[in-house]
């Protein structure tokens, strides 16, 4: 078939591809120039914002282990003195007084708000020390009686200043937040006419690509529909010459050799017994008799008369055995669901797929087993064959007639061929093809 010579479409490709790079170009220097303040304003407000909020979540925990620890020096039930508490009251104290000098230092507060702070906290402090006082004059009950009444009072109020102020802060992050997302929708609206040009320039570049690859793409479903069908001529000629030859194999190889061993016989019961030639034509005999089974399992490799009289069941466990003695390897063979007539020539194939899935798993996959599944469907039937050797890596180029012959195969029963990789490693080949399209339908 001829077709009509096309302009080719390079030359206005590449014209659209520059002028869309030059657009994608001005339009990113464009952004980077407005976006460049930005993101230096956004990190220094939320990373001021977020230090902020460490430091007051640093203080409200030391506030709050301070509380547990106050009511354990009220239980009654814990008799140490009050001062073995002095230590760890004195750990607390430090580690607030680093937060707060941190806090000052990264929250835009007011001095009336920092001072506040600091006030309340060393007013605390100063009755914790007067509370210790207390008790290492031996005066514990004055000094627990002042926890009561003065220490979780005020320690309450200092928890609920830097409550306050967490809140705060966090409803300063979410300000800067939103002054941040309304100076991007500004960035955005600017931006948005640039945008649309180069949007144009894609678009008209676009759909000039899109009618092109649509000549090409139909160009190419036209020739993929003519390697099919050439693909399946193939096939079934192949199939046919291998059933021509193994016909001749059993019918000429096999009736000569079938004569052969009878002529044989006869002769061997005119020699007497004895004589060193009766050995000779008792091995020449048995030579000829395993020649003949080797034909005869060569004719059946070829095109397995089973697949014709006893269907793919049969046929696959009599392969099946055959394929171990030939290859070494050591095929688990595995059927389930309730067996159903295929179409003969729909059982070729699937037996076909078998049988070069076998053959590469011994010649290329390294491993000495192998695994074929024939599971039978209500819908379909599924066969696997499935190795743990090296694997099928596509990208060392792969691509033999056999796995291309596998496809087509696949494709002529309206199924699906699938080669993957197994959990275990390896390859897994699997073949599934409805029902409707291969079942033998007796006839009325």
């Amino acid at each position: 078939m001829e077709m009509s010579a096309q302009r080719s479409p390079t030359a206005a490709l590449l014209f659209g591809l520059v002028v869309t790079l030059a657009s994608v170009l001005a339009f990113a220097w464009y952004v980077s120039a407005q976006l460049a303040g930005l993101r230096e304003l956004q990190s220094e407000m939320m990373a001021r914002s977020r230090k902020d909020s460490l430091q007051l979540l640093r203080m409200q925990s030391d506030l709050n282990t301070v509380a547990v620890a106050m009511r354990e020096m009220l239980d009654p039930g814990k008799p140490r003195p009050l001062t073995a508490w002095s230590s760890q009251l004195a750990r607390m104290r430090s580690d607030m007084d680093a937060g707060l000098k941190l806090e000052e230092e990264v929250a835009g507060r007011s001095p009336e708000e920092r001072r506040f702070l600091a006030e309340s906290m060393g007013q605390f402090w100063d009755d914790v020390d007067r509370m210790f006082a207390l008790a290492a004059q031996q005066k514990e009950a004055e000094a627990r009686e002042q926890i009561r009444i003065s220490l979780q009072t005020r320690l309450q109020e200092l928890s609920a200043a830097v409550s306050r102020l967490l809140v705060e802060s966090n409803e300063g992050e979410r300000q800067a937040a939103a002054r941040i997302a309304t100076i991007y929708g500004g960035v955005q609206r600017q931006l948005f006419l640039f945008l649309a040009a180069a949007l144009v320039a894609i678009l008209f570049t676009s759909l000039y690509l899109i009618r092109s690859n649509r000549q090409i793409f139909a160009r190419i479903e036209e020739l993929s529909a003519q390697r099919s069908e050439l693909a399946q001529k193939l096939i079934a000629t192949q199939e046919s010459t291998l059933r021509h030859i193994s016909r001749e194999l059993h019918d000429e190889f096999g009736q000569v050799l079938t004569a052969i061993g009878a002529m044989l016989g006869r002769a061997n019961q005119q020699i007497p017994e004895g004589s060193p030639l009766r050995d000779d034509l008792q091995e020449v005999r048995a030579i000829a008799q395993s020649t003949l089974n080797n034909i005869r399992e060569l004719s059946q490799a070829l095109h397995p008369v089973l697949l014709e009289e006893a269907g793919l069941e049969s046929t696959l466990d009599w392969y099946i055995p055959m394929a171990e003695r030939q290859t070494g390897l050591q095929i688990h063979y595995e059927k389930s669901g309730t067996p159903w007539a295929l179409e003969t020539s729909a059982g070729v194939h699937v037996f076909r797929i078998a049988q070069e899935s076998l053959n590469n798993v011994e010649r290329h996959s390294g491993s000495r087993e192998a695994w074929v599944r024939l599971e039978f469907l209500p819908d379909a039937l599924e066969l696997e064959v499935e190795d743990h050797g090296k694997g099928f890596h596509r990208e060392r180029g792969q691509r033999g007639i056999g796995l291309v012959a596998m496809r087509e195969r696949g494709e002529i029963l309206g199924g699906v061929l699938e080669i993957v990789k197994p959990p275990s490693g390896g390859t897994l080949v699997r073949l599934r093809v409805p029902r409707a399209r291969v079942e033998a339908h007796a006839a009325a």
